[in-house]
């Protein structure tokens, strides 16, 4: 049977600063992500970022994160507390983040973002999608540092006792999700958008009529909105007469995508 080691949640104390390890798997959280979002764009044509996207939607995604994940465990878990103590709310060393509340900052962030720099959402997302499984990752194991989100009561021979709670051999959910949703989703997610997908099929990977080329144009299409087809040869199409003094007929080029 296993033991809880019971980690001190301060890593480091720097003088009155505390560094505590839950914020800092925040910040290797984050440093993954950017590590990572400069692989992508250095290493596979079809992103439709650049270093400096990368590092502006990174700011923007930090704030939905922090202040999404602290609203929402505000709003969702402990609104009465709060509500009779407001201030507490930005006592950020006490611990206590939503990850239903930061899923949803950072996706109003990255609306934010996409809406600011005229960009698509879905490109956002796609590109985006693969990293953040590395978050979710490093933060469960700051759960599991804090002792905290422990499983249910179990008999398996991997069964963990977490002294502070109780003596009963739970299961070490934190890292059931680590292993889970932080490494397994990562990997799943990273191989498979490193091929050109259609737009928006890295969070939902159904298949889509419209398919994304180079860095993220959508096909040729012609006067109707269907593409043209690839064997099709470049034809003159007649035009009605232009209006004005110019009244010669003109012609369009049409050729297969």
């Amino acid at each position: 049977m296993l033991v809880h080691p019971q980690f001190d949640p301060v890593a480091v104390h720097l003088g009155p600063l505390a560094v505590r390890w839950y914020g800092l798997t925040y910040l290797i959280g984050f440093g993954l992500i950017w590590l990572f979002g400069r692989y992508a764009i250095k290493h596979r044509a079809h992103s439709v970022w650049n270093n400096a996207d990368l590092d502006d939607a990174l700011f923007y995604g930090i704030l939905g994160t922090i202040l999404g994940g602290r609203l929402g465990y505000v709003f969702f878990y402990k609104f009465g507390d709060y509500f009779a103590e407001p201030w507490r709310i930005f006592y950020l060393w006490e611990g206590g983040m939503s990850f239903h509340g930061g899923l949803l900052g950072v996706i109003i962030a990255m609306a934010w973002y996409a809406r600011a720099h005229r960009q698509n959402l879905l490109d956002i997302i796609d590109f985006i999608a693969p990293l953040v499984p590395l978050a979710l990752g490093s933060g469960r194991m700051g759960n599991f540092i804090n002792g905290e989100l422990w499983g249910r009561a179990a008999d398996v021979p991997w069964a963990m006792i977490f002294p502070h709670v109780d003596r009963v051999p739970r299961h070490p959910s934190q890292l059931y999700e680590f292993a889970l949703e932080g490494f397994a989703l990562f990997l799943l997610l990273w191989f498979y958008a490193a091929r050109p997908r259609p737009r928006g099929a890295v969070i939902n990977p159904a298949p889509h009529q419209t398919r994304r080329t180079g860095f993220g144009h959508q096909p040729r299409q012609n006067r109707q909105g269907r593409p043209a087809p690839k064997d099709q040869p470049c034809a003159q199409i007649p035009q009605r007469p232009a209006k004005g003094r110019n009244r010669q007929p003109q012609a369009e080029l049409r050729c297969g995508a």
